[in-house]
């Protein structure tokens, strides 16, 4: 037969959508043309297919007219995961392998000269799609790649080594789908649960008493965090000992996030179920945090997503960088449109940032005094926008450590006793409301968050005297809801209120 289909899949954000591989081989000029708005690595392709069925020991058509369509041919095509495919194609198509046999299967892997298969980006996300379809089919993967798709829970993944291993499952009269005709080729098994990553412990740091109720009060509540203090007074240090407070990841969380890190070659296994913490740097552009290119890959907020994302040097980012976040902080989602496609991926992160309160970094310090104006200062805390700063949560100070507090005092709390109350705060809001503090929208804020009459009061004072948007308002009121959860009240108390608004003014007070 002159003619052969073979289906694999194509990215467009976390989107893998289905690419049927048309191979055709008719008399001619000898030719290899390869259609299907495929980018510079897909038409590269044909020298590699070409030399590895070659050195395979295989028989490459090189005497007839190759056409190979991916289709459809409006969707655009990337990467080398199609190498594979092609080839099987092609020797589908000469009879060199059975054709029929090939139902039921999908496959993609790069292909090496030599036929070995190399992994490929987004191996998660094609499990994803198939596994949501709720099909019958055999995803046909690089070992290093099946290993990853292998975390998607009922997926039918098997890995290869070499193009010849998966040759033989395809030969007229080879083994059954599915049994192992030697080590080459195997079922893909979960990987077993290795030991827990380990993590920096929030007893190391000393002093903090007010930074480290912030932080309990960020993660029961799924809160965004600015820390505002003097250089080495802690605030990085306290940044990276976040993660450790937050639940454990759930599996569909945990395949959320694995699928997007997945998408740039950046998830291992041993971070299965560990949440991710990104730290990009100061001069990371725009596209660098939310994502772009073309076709549109994940940026930073996406592989933070369930996770951790923290700022250092918040005011040095570029302006258009950090006025990006105003829209996922809110939605927990990013849109990247082009003129042709539009991808969407999920961004639902944790703000960390961190800041000096002037360019030297000592106004208000206690230990050195600043060198500053007032015009420096406030040009330097201009960088931040109003809209920017109302959608973060919390605004903290961290003062510096005198050294001898620093030196004398014992180790405080550790993270593990800090992640019980956070927890116990966490599943209690699940319990009334299904979701999160901060994720409460609309009429869920007023049906939920329910104050005392004393506590309505001060809100409206506060609210009052410190000009608050109604957007501040109402995080300002589930912050309240979640330190009520921490204290296992029902109800949410003027107390309540009363620290959640020292938490919505402490740059005011820096500046």
């Amino acid at each position: 037969m002159s003619l052969s289909l073979v289906q694999s899949r194509a990215l467009l954000g976390l989107e893998a959508a289905s690419v049927t591989v048309e191979v055709h081989l008719a008399n001619g000029l000898p030719s290899f043309t390869l259609v299907g708005l495929a980018d510079v690595e897909v038409k590269e392709a044909r020298e590699r297919v070409r030399a590895a069925i070659q050195n395979a020991g295989l028989e490459f058509p090189s005497n007839k007219r190759i056409t190979v369509n991916l289709a459809p041919a409006d969707l655009p095509k990337d990467s080398g995961r199609f190498d594979l495919p092609i080839a099987l194609g092609i020797l589908a198509a000469a009879g060199q392998i059975e054709a029929a046999r090939l139902a039921g299967h999908e496959f993609a892997g790069e292909l090496s000269l030599s036929g070995h298969l190399r992994p490929v980006r987004g191996a998660l996300a094609m499990a994803l799609a198939l596994h949501g379809r709720g099909v019958a089919t055999r995803l046909v993967l690089p070992a290093e790649s099946a290993r990853e798709a292998a975390l998607v829970p009922g997926a039918e993944i098997y890995g290869a080594a070499h193009l010849l291993d998966v040759v033989r499952q395809f030969l007229p009269g080879g083994p059954a789908p599915g049994e192992a005709a030697d080590d080459g080729w195997h079922r893909a098994l979960p990987a077993p649960a290795g030991p827990a990553a380990a993590v920096a412990d929030l007893a190391e740091v000393k002093g903090h008493a007010g930074a480290r109720r912030a932080l309990e009060i960020a993660a029961a509540g799924q809160h965004s965090l600015l820390m505002v203090g003097p250089p080495g007074s802690g605030k990085s240090m306290l940044a990276q000992r976040f993660a450790g407070l937050l639940p454990e990841m759930s599996v569909d969380e945990a395949l959320e996030s694995a699928a997007v890190a997945s998408l740039q070659g950046r998830f291992a296994v041993e971070r299965w179920r560990v949440r991710p913490t990104c730290s990009p740097h100061h001069s990371a552009s725009a596209v660098a945090l939310v994502g772009g290119g073309s076709p549109p890959r994940p940026g930073e907020i996406s592989l933070a997503h369930n996770g951790v994302l923290f700022l250092d040097e918040f005011p040095e980012f570029q302006r258009s960088a950090l006025e990006a976040l105003r829209e996922p902080l809110e939605t927990g989602n990013i849109t990247i449109a082009r003129a042709a496609r539009r991808a969407e991926f999920p961004a639902r992160f944790q703000l960390v940032a961190a800041m000096n309160p002037c360019p030297c970094g000592y106004l208000g310090s206690s230990l050195k005094s600043c060198r500053c104006t007032p015009d420096q200062v406030a040009r330097y805390q201009g960088k931040l926008s109003g809209p920017l700063l109302d959608r973060i949560d919390l605004h903290i100070e961290v003062p510096a450590v005198p050294a001898t507090q620093l030196l004398d005092t014992p180790a405080g709390e550790a993270s593990a006793q800090v992640r019980v109350r956070v927890v116990e705060a966490r599943e209690r809001a699940i319990r009334r409301q299904g979701k999160a503090n901060q994720a409460l929208q609309g009429a869920e804020i007023d049906r939920h968050a329910q104050l005392d009459a004393a506590a309505l009061q001060f809100l409206h004072a506060a609210a009052s005297r410190l000009g608050w948007s109604a957007r501040g308002t109402h995080r300002a009121l589930k912050l309240a809801r979640t330190i009520a959860d921490l204290a296992g009240a029902g109800t949410v108390q003027a107390g309540h209120v009363a620290e959640a608004v020292q938490y919505r003014r402490a740059l005011q007070a820096a500046g």
